[in-house]
């Protein structure tokens, strides 16, 4: 239980890695803490081979620590994990010896040249000089830095420094690839050229792990999501199929004033509890928002409690005046709705409508980070390095 004391660690059978699965990675009851603090909490998940897996959630979600522990750098305190068939406990230096783990910042020499970088990391794994000058050269073809290979990464720009920090960990030919944010700190272009390298690893029978940010990017790469929230993995699908459950289209509304958006906002909220909203000298209109665990469109809502991953989320913007609702798209609930949040018509300048985003399935099931959890991220964050002189 969190707070507790932690467990003895006990490793447990699976079929993972197998060729009847196809399953690179799989965690069955990860608990992990820092100092009383738990930041992993029963977390579940799997990964196939030849897939991008992205792993979402708030700052403090256990996102890092997730891959510190499936990389072998940390220690679990209870359950179990397997990546490439190994248990990343009993079996460390073998897990070691199939994956390859990219921080959120590239780790390459600026003094040598991108060959001499590729090559040093071959030699590192057994290579034989041929052997390491012929894997360098591959890699450099492979992620466009071949014409660049002669000069120093130092040199490089925040793109190509990237690209050779992950041809770098790709020299042993890995089944699982960790990238832990990959794409921080890169322009636009950078950044679709590190996602076109992704999309190629994993079409070549890698599995991917990639922790992200930007949702975007999950968005574009991912097969399949996680939303991780306290420790757990609170929803998973594909992007689209956490789109819908969350809701199939935004209606994103433009206040008239500031008063207006106080009004506007005050209803909406109505809205979303399941308050019956009543238009001045009318009978209640009955309009209720449709979202995850919500009673369908026209109808008010059960009483009962509410959790995180089953309330419709507002997108509040009071800075420009926007406010942003779930809706199914229909045209009567986009009616219905825009009737019973501005009944006078006055209040609402225009409104437009959007498919579902990755932002609004986060800020559904995730909520607002406490600040609970962002203490447990700054307490991990320093312990972990702790650890590692340890592991």
């Amino acid at each position: 239980m969190p707070g507790s004391t932690p467990s003895t660690f006990h490793s447990r059978e699976s079929t993972v890695g197998t060729g009847e699965t196809g399953t690179a990675v799989e965690a069955v009851g990860l608990r992990k803490s820092y100092k009383d603090r738990p930041v992993l909490d029963g977390l579940d998940l799997r990964v196939e081979r030849g897939t991008v897996f992205a792993l979402l959630g708030p700052n403090g979600a256990g996102k890092t620590t997730t891959v510190r522990v499936l990389a072998t750098l940390t220690p679990p305190d209870g359950g179990s994990a397997r990546v490439a068939g190994y248990d990343v406990v009993a079996e460390r230096a073998r897990v070691r010896r199939a994956i390859s783990l990219t921080g959120q910042y590239a780790a390459v020499d600026d003094l040598q040249t991108g060959a001499e970088n590729l090559r040093m990391m071959a030699r590192l794994s057994g290579l034989s000089r041929r052997a390491a000058r012929r894997r360098a050269a591959e890699l450099l073809e492979r992620f466009g830095l071949d014409d660049a290979g002669g000069r120093r990464a130092g040199t490089y720009s925040g793109g190509m420094r990237r690209r050779l920090d992950l041809a770098a960990g790709l020299v042993g030919k890995p089944e699982v690839v960790f990238l832990d944010e990959p794409t921080t700190g890169l322009d636009p272009r950078s950044r679709q050229e590190l996602w076109q390298a992704v999309r190629d690893l994993a079409a070549g029978g890698a599995a991917v792990f990639l922790t992200t940010q930007y949702l975007e990017e999950a968005d574009q790469l991912a097969d399949r999501v996680a939303v991780m929230d306290g420790g757990r993995v609170v929803a998973e699908g594909t992007a689209e199929s956490l789109k819908s459950r969350v809701a199939g289209h935004r209606l994103d509304l433009v206040a008239t004033g500031a008063e207006a958006y106080g009004r506007l906002a005050e209803r909406a909220g109505a809205l979303v509890s399941g308050t019956t909203l009543t238009r001045p000298g009318t009978a209640p209109c009955g309009t209720s928002l449709t979202g995850p665990g919500t009673a369908p469109t026209g109808t008010t809502t059960p009483a009962g409690p509410r959790t995180a991953s089953s309330e419709p989320a507002l997108r509040h913007s009071p800075g420009d005046l926007t406010l942003g609702l779930p809706t199914d798209g229909t045209a009567p609930q986009v009616r219905a709705l825009l009737d019973a949040l501005d009944p006078g018509g006055t209040d609402i300048a225009r409104f437009s409508l959007h498919t579902a985003t990755l932002d609004d399935v986060f800020l559904t099931l995730t909520g607002t980070p406490s600040s609970t959890a962002s203490t447990t991220a700054t307490t991990a964050a320093t312990t972990a390095s702790e650890e590692t002189s340890r592991v």
